[in-house]
């Protein structure tokens, strides 16, 4: 009977310990469950985070580091030189194109081979071109890095190896990178390509560069780009992009043991819990009743935001505007400085967006035929004849 008990005792403690590893362990109040140590969810156009989990703690970030080299070469408008291959660039270890010391390739097929292939060797070649020598481009990174506002960020080399210790960023600033870069039609491009062939000048084959990005070829339907990175002291990190029904979403994860699936859940939970929200339309704004402003008031973008259901009932509007100048002044050309006012948009006294408002001057009508040749005739009157 003891032994039973014993026995009963026992199975409990099994089943226990199996249903608590069976609970995502970094489970959050949003209801997502990652593997990695940081990670991020940011919608695109807004910039809002929709998830985060310790995104703004600095780690090493190896190859997606080159997120930062593709947009700065691309930037730098040199994608139709030809590169010839450096010592240095065919000797960096890593993942490698496999170029060759003296081969010339077109630096635009360089940037997609660094982003497809995560070729260490192309990273360098792409520096030296760019930059004048890898140091140089290295200084070109930091500066963007300042320019889109990282302030968690550095970077010491183009690659993401681990050369150097000070050279680390964060979840959070990852996706603001990849939020800029997303806004350059090349760099998306090149992000979302799955397969790229390019001239191999020293074989009588062709490169051809298949994306190491798994969500993008065949593990999310909804995967339009990205960068995979690995580092030993790094581990695994991954950048990506994803849209369904209009709405752009980045994700981040750092030192993530199962990345694939972090990426798949956080993208899931943006889409099942936001809809990309149209708030306003622009246009000019019909709901001003009161001159100067009625019927002049312009919004010269159409407002929205990721919202959840509930999020959508508590959003409030309102209408911010100068004060106008005296009535005489109205219909000169200069009597309204643009902008002209504010339409503010908050949710529980959180301001989400503060989108300027332009006012429209009303061009005078044709005075019609008549007007052009009394017009015409008064030019004439006190003109002379000889002049």
């Amino acid at each position: 009977m003891i032994k039973s008990v014993h026995t009963k005792i026992g199975v409990f403690i099994l089943i226990a310990a199996l249903l608590f590893l069976m609970i995502p362990q970094n489970a959050s109040g949003e209801g997502v469950g990652v593997s990695a140590r940081s990670a991020i969810l940011m919608e695109q156009e807004t910039g809002r985070v929709l998830y985060e989990k310790d995104a703004y703690t600095q780690r090493r970030i190896a190859s997606i580091t080159k997120i930062m080299t593709a947009i700065v070469a691309i930037e730098s408008g040199k994608l139709d030189d030809t590169v010839v291959i450096s010592a240095r660039a065919a000797g960096t270890e890593g993942s490698s194109l496999y170029l060759k010391e003296g081969e010339k390739i077109k630096l635009e097929n360089l940037v997609y081979g660094l982003m497809l292939r995560s070729g260490n060797d192309a990273a360098v070649a792409i520096a030296e071109t760019v930059g004048g020598s890898l140091e140089g481009f290295v200084n070109l990174m930091n500066q963007k890095v300042e320019e889109i506002g990282m302030s968690n960020t550095v970077f010491a080399n183009p690659h993401g190896l681990d050369d150097h210790e000070n050279h680390f960023s964060t979840a959070y600033d990852m996706a603001l990178l990849t939020q800029y870069a997303m806004n350059n039609e090349i760099y998306q491009a090149i992000s979302g390509t799955k397969v790229h062939k390019a001239p191999n000048e020293t074989e009588n084959w062709d490169y051809v560069w298949r994306n190491k990005n798994k969500l993008l070829t065949g593990l999310y339907e909804n995967s339009t780009g990205g960068k995979t990175g690995y580092t030993k002291r790094a581990k695994r990190t991954l950048v990506s992009t994803a849209e369904r029904d209009g709405m752009k979403l980045i994700a981040v994860t750092l030192d993530a043991p199962s990345d694939w699936n972090d990426h798949i859940a956080m993208f899931n939970f943006g889409y099942t819990n936001y809809e990309l929200t149209l708030l306003q339309s622009k246009g000019v704004l019909k709901n001003l009743k009161k001159e100067p402003y009625k019927g002049r008031v312009k919004l010269n973008r159409d407002l929205f935001y990721p919202l959840t259901e509930d999020e959508q009932e508590s959003i409030e509007s309102t209408i911010q505007l100068a004060k106008p100048p005296q009535k005489s002044e109205w219909d000169k050309q200069d009597a309204f400085q643009n902008p002209v006012g504010l339409y503010k948009v908050t949710l529980n006294n959180e301001t989400l967006i503060k989108a300027p408002l332009t006012y429209e001057t009303v061009e005078k009508k044709s005075e019609g035929f008549w007007g052009f040749f009394r017009n015409l005739f008064s030019l004439d009157s006190g003109r002379d004849l000889n002049g």
